[in-house]
């Protein structure tokens, strides 16, 4: 029996961004009742077994109140903290026990603790956060039509899924963390409120991904050229106080010039040395490694980033099946 893993994260929309600037703010009662409708999508493409990350919300159990649904729904059975590593901890679980694709809610963030955990099991990340790159913004029904086809095989990995990069943090030549979207060098080290938006520290910016349609730093290099998610290249940004003037939309609402002084692509298996001591690593807008004054650390991209389901492409192959619509 096919499994299908849900870490909804109930505190995705919620961080500082909403005073700082005009994100909106991503209610877990609109977490349910997306819940609810990808429950109905992954049981109408013959998907019976769901596990699910436990929260102090009980967004899924919520969820299944008064849902009709054939499905076998199991919570996860693992204490939980309240942060990052109720997502990790699930994704690990959720690939231990060999399911066929992981439906994250949440944001940038949220997908890069659980491509820390899920291996090869394809992700299906569904946008409940701030700035949404990684995630799509889809109907929660269709994501668990694909998440159901590709986790069942009807539709196949090859067809259905796209392998993305990221990006690795190197300090003293051990790998230490990764982002699946971008990583900022930050002179500003107080980590306290996690989310990163204050320009005037920010020194250099890589990016895996960016495009002019994107929201906040990827915007900034979506300005100068694309970089698509399974592409195998990255950029590396220089920021300072002269340089080329390009303005971006950093957050929602707040759209800001900033001054590129210099800019240069790596390939695949390349890295860039982090050139500003003290500073802190923000990985998809949340600090999350510091680097202390002297230590040698860099930036690397790497071609093993997370599986992501392609859902226009798996429903795509799915209509050329005929999976939907069968001959009669």
């Amino acid at each position: 029996m096919t499994l299908i893993g849900i870490i909804a994260n109930p505190a995705s929309g919620k961080d500082i961004r909403r005073l700082v600037a005009h994100s909106s703010v991503f209610d877990n009662q609109e977490k349910i009742r997306i819940v609810r409708r990808i429950l109905l999508g992954l049981q109408a493409v013959g998907i019976r077994r769901v596990d699910y990350m436990p929260d102090y919300h009980g967004i899924v159990e919520r969820a299944l109140d008064g849902l009709q649904v054939d499905l076998a729904v199991e919570r996860l059975n693992f204490d939980t903290k309240a942060d990052q590593r109720d997502s990790i901890k699930a994704a690990q679980m959720l690939s231990d026990e060999g399911a066929g694709c992981i439906i994250t809610l949440g944001g940038d963030g949220t997908n890069r603790v659980v491509a820390k955990a899920a291996g090869q099991v394809p992700i299906m990340p569904l946008s409940t956060g701030t700035n949404n790159v990684f995630p799509y913004m889809i109907e929660g029904t269709v994501a668990g039509l694909a998440a159901g086809l590709i986790g069942t095989g009807k539709v196949s990995g090859k067809e259905g899924t796209f392998q993305s990069t990221r990006l690795e943090v190197i300090v003293e030549k051990q790998v230490v963390d990764i982002a699946v979207v971008d990583a900022v060098i930050s002179t500003d080290v107080f980590i306290g409120s996690r989310a990163i938006w204050k320009m005037d520290k920010v020194k250099q910016i890589f990016l895996n991904r960016c495009h002019p349609a994107s929201i906040g730093f990827s915007s900034i290099g979506g300005m100068l050229r694309s970089i698509a998610p399974d592409e195998p290249l990255s950029m590396a940004l220089e920021l300072g106080k002269t340089g080329r003037p390009v303005m971006a939309p950093i957050a929602p609402g707040i759209i800001e010039t900033v001054f590129i002084e210099s800019m240069q692509l790596m390939a695949a298996g390349e890295q860039m040395d982090i050139t500003t001591t003290p500073c802190v690593v923000a990985l998809d807008g949340e600090r999350e490694v510091e680097i202390k004054k002297g230590q040698k650390a860099a930036i690397r991209l790497s071609t093993k980033g997370p599986l992501v389901v392609n859902v226009g492409g798996t429903m795509r192959v799915a209509m050329e099946k005929k999976i939907f619509a069968p001959m009669v």
